[in-house]
């Protein structure tokens, strides 16, 4: 029987620069995967405070009038790399099609790798606060490999080398550009309803008032939300520390859980290609301002 922290042992005897895709899969979905999704929505949901981001993604619509969509797509491409690799014809094809809707748009490389930072440095600073356990430090080095890799298939300039460049990288570029755009405001008004939606309707008010009370107060300010009491920040994290101490009590997971069967996923009962995620931007539809084309699948990265 595999015991509580088997699995840390298993990874701490890989190379986090050689087998760096094996630490991030087995940390990911097996270690944390509830824990992972969350903060990778976090992740996803602090650019919108970068107003050049926000701005984009509210003129897009994709967040503001297709949240769901827009959510299942970037889970399952991401995913599709998580579960086969950068290395095989899933792998590349998610990439290449991460790829061509990037390349739709004028996003800066500064952006690009601000939200790739986002990936690395978000799940950490979570489960440091609400993980059964903090990462270790091969789990750290092979988060930032794992995105260096990422980053270079995507063509992002300067990416981060070790996971303290990229916090390094990601609390200047913060503390820089956050701040107010109506349009950012509106895309994460649209977040926080898709996450209400995910629950029956009584409930939607209260996911709403939990997920605001975990923001820090750059996001809140950002946002203009007003910040949440003192009552409703102890209670959601503290209700998130006690699943915590009783997930470290579990037994650990037996098998992988993919982003792929989280229920938050909606769109796709019957199945998807993942040549067909995503969005296949058109010259003269809002908010594409540079001519697209539909990729085969054959097509180079």
């Amino acid at each position: 029987m595999v015991k509580r922290y088997d699995r840390l042992k298993e990874i701490q005897r890989l190379d986090p620069e050689r087998d760096f895709l094996e630490i991030y899969r087995l940390t990911v979905t097996h270690e944390f995967p509830w824990d992972i999704t969350r903060a990778l929505e976090l992740a996803l949901y602090r650019t919108y405070a970068v107003p050049s981001i926000g701005r984009l993604l509210d003129e897009t619509a994709e967040l503001t009038e297709r949240s769901q969509k827009r959510y299942d797509d970037t889970a399952l491409l991401l995913d599709t790399v998580v579960e086969h690799g950068f290395d095989t014809d899933g792998g590349r094809t998610a990439v290449r099609r991460i790829n061509h809707m990037h390349r739709s748009y004028d996003i800066s490389n500064d952006d690009m790798r601000y939200v790739l930072c986002t990936f690395v440095v978000t799940p950490k600073r979570w489960l440091d606060g609400f993980g059964w356990r903090r990462l270790c430090c091969h789990e750290r080095r092979a988060f930032a490999a794992y995105y260096r890799t990422l980053g270079a298939r995507m063509g992002i300039k300067d990416v981060p080398e070790t996971y303290e460049d990229f916090e390094r990288t990601l609390d200047a570029y913060e503390d820089e550009h956050f701040g107010w755009d109506e349009g950012g405001r509106r895309v994460s008004d649209a977040t926080l309803a898709l996450m209400g939606s995910w629950y029956p309707a009584p409930l939607a008010p209260l996911v709403r008032g939990a997920s605001l009370a975990l923001l820090d107060d750059s996001l809140l300010r950002a946002f203009r939300y007003p910040r949440p009491g003192p009552v409703a920040r102890g209670v959601t994290r503290g209700a998130l520390r006690l699943r915590a101490r009783a997930v470290r009590l579990l037994p650990p997971r037996r098998t992988p859980h993919y982003a792929r069967q989280n229920p938050e996923i909606k769109g796709y009962p019957n199945g998807y290609e993942i040549a067909e995620l995503g969005t296949f931007p058109t010259p003269g539809i809002r908010g594409c301002p540079v001519p697209g084309r539909r990729p085969s699948q054959s097509s180079a990265e």
